[in-house]
């Protein structure tokens, strides 16, 4: 598969630490060091999952090499959709209307931007598409309860669009190399770790050293996996993108993994946790500090629990 546009979408508002010592007790510094985080971007007024998804496609249109029109298969991949009937799928393929694609909205907490690339890969197996537009929005400022001293201090908003064929399109700048999901709800806390119930409490984590132990270990096992199938060694890989939940889990995977935290590339310091877009947003803004023929490697964790990694490589 190829990647032959990529865009994204980050509000300009920024919320910093200092505003949740009256909120949920917690200082700057205790923030800081906990989880990496300065400030966090938050949806602003009139800003929503969806208009956020249509911000990022528009932001990846000037270089897409073909009409938008020629899209087969639109998914839209999050946790924190703002409808789930009327998904960003359908409003993304009446917007622009892609006449006979097929819509789809698919969740697996913040692995689901790879379970949507899995998901591709497979429509693409079996001939049923070949051109796909996968969008991933997380509103999470939309659910997140601020006063909740465990994790209500660590969500942002952004959204990516990736535009992916089966086959090269011209000149297209990246190559994926291999795509690996797992589900893991039989592990730890499992469905328990992280929830999002917006009718009770919003977006919770009850129990992070439970996530921090198994996104630590779980993103690292993805990780091999993905080398294995693509029958490449770590030291292939040039640049390492972690889910962007926590810097002391960055800090901790490169050092399982015996590798200066300089080969991790990271946005969490000022946009926080953007779920399940953050890995695509991190590669998305740093396209231009990437050089041609390096390999990326993106791994993820996800409440419910789940973990997976994609691989890139730079072709132009």
């Amino acid at each position: 598969m190829f990647i032959n546009a990529l865009g994204y979408y980050v509000p300009s508002k920024r919320i910093t630490n200092d505003y949740f010592l009256d909120v949920n007790g917690l200082t700057s510094d205790w923030i800081v060091q906990r989880t990496g985080i300065i400030s966090r971007s938050k949806a602003g007024e009139g800003e929503g999952h969806d208009s956020m998804g249509l911000e990022a496609i528009e932001n990846a249109l000037p270089s897409l090499p073909y009409d938008i029109k020629e899209v087969d298969l639109i998914v839209s991949a999050s946790y924190s959709t703002y409808d789930t009937v009327a998904t960003l799928a359908h409003v993304a393929q009446r917007r622009y209307n892609i006449d006979g694609a097929r819509a789809v909205y698919a969740s697996a907490a913040c692995s689901s931007f790879i379970n949507g690339l899995e998901i591709i890969e497979g429509y693409f197996a079996s001939g049923k598409a070949t051109k796909a537009l996968l969008l991933c929005s997380e509103h999470n400022t939309y659910y997140s309860n601020e006063s909740d001293p465990k994790s209500g201090h660590l969500w942002g908003d952004a959204a990516v669009a990736y535009f992916i064929s089966k086959e090269q399109v011209k000149n297209t700048d990246w190559k994926i190399l291999n795509v690996f999901t797992q589900g893991l709800g039989n592990v730890g806390k499992g469905p328990d770790g992280v929830r999002l119930r917006p009718k009770e409490d919003g977006i919770t984590m009850p129990d992070g050293r439970d996530v921090f132990i198994h996104a630590c270990r779980y993103m690292i096992h993805a990780l091999n996996s993905s080398l294995k199938q693509a029958d490449l060694t770590i030291d292939d890989i040039a640049h390492f993108i972690c889910h962007q939940a926590n810097k002391r889990i960055v800090a901790q995977v490169a050092h399982q993994l015996c590798l200066p935290m300089e080969h991790f590339i990271n946005n969490i310091e000022e946009l926080g946790n953007t779920g399940s877009a953050s890995a695509p947003l991190v590669l998305a803004q740093n396209v231009d500090n990437i050089a041609k023929g390096e390999k990326v490697a993106l791994m993820v964790f996800g409440g419910g629990y789940s973990c997976g990694t994609f691989i890139v490589e730079k072709q132009y």
